[in-house]
Formats: structure tokens, C-alpha cells, sequence
């Protein structure tokens, strides 16, 4: 039987940076929370759009699309899908808290990505734990 699951608390079970813990699944997908702060890493999922939710804080997310380079700003509340195979970067000044959707086994850095920076982490989500 499954239990429901309380986000802020999920989250209080870890502080890393763009390392996302996985909360439950939805059919073949993941449903993840993340903190993150300063910037990720240009990349992109060739086969799957990237759900994003902001819990709390503000997420900007650029993008490169064929009309060029644009940015989205997202505030608490906010909701945003990056289309699959479009570039691009997430960042965020001052922190955010995030829910993501994406099939099970989605690396966090997509199929195609820039040089990883250390504080950024390379996963398929980790188990929540706590």
C-alpha cells in the first residue's frame, strides 16, 4: 500500500544541489524533487520532453531553439515542459526547489550534454531515503 508523500519533508531529507531523489512513480516515470542553485549544465533529451515544477524559490531555464536562444523565468508555483531535444540550461540565483516528471532512467544531464561541472550530478535520481 502506498502512502502519501509530503514534499517538504522529502526534501528536508537532503541537501545536495542538482541531484535529484526520487519520491514515487507514475506508470514509467519518475516523479523527482531537486534543490538547486547556480547553474546546471546546456543539455538535452533527445526522446523525452523534461517536466518542471518550481516548489519554492524561481528557476530560470534557457533554451536554444531554431529561432534562436531565449530564457524562461519560472516562480514558485510555475510550470514548464522543455520539449525533447531542445538545448537547454537550468539556473537558479538564489535557489529553488523543483518537482520533475521524466520516464524512469532519464539521466539528469540529458543524452547530450557540455563538460559537467563537479556540482553537478550525473543520475537517474536517487532512492529518497529518511
Amino acid at each position: 500500500m502506498t502512502e502519501p508523500i509530503e514534499l517538504t519533508a522529502a526534501l528536508s531529507t537532503f541537501d545536495q544541489l542538482w541531484s535529484p531523489r526520487i519520491v514515487t512513480q507514475v506508470n514509467d516515470y519518475d516523479v523527482r524533487v531537486a534543490k538547486v542553485a547556480g547553474e546546471h549544465v546546456w543539455h538535452a533529451h533527445d526522446d523525452t520532453d523534461e517536466f518542471f515544477l518550481v516548489l519554492d524559490g524561481e528557476l530560470t531555464i534557457a533554451l536554444r531553439e531554431q529561432s534562436g536562444e531565449r530564457s524562461v523565468v519560472l516562480p514558485k508555483g510555475a510550470v514548464f515542459v522543455v520539449p525533447r531535444g531542445t538545448e537547454h540550461k537550468p539556473f537558479s540565483k538564489d535557489g529553488a526547489s523543483l518537482l520533475l516528471f521524466e520516464p524512469t532512467g532519464t539521466l539528469s544531464v540529458g543524452d547530450r550534454h557540455d563538460e559537467l561541472p563537479g556540482h553537478v550530478d550525473a543520475t537517474t535520481g536517487h532512492a529518497l531515503s529518511g
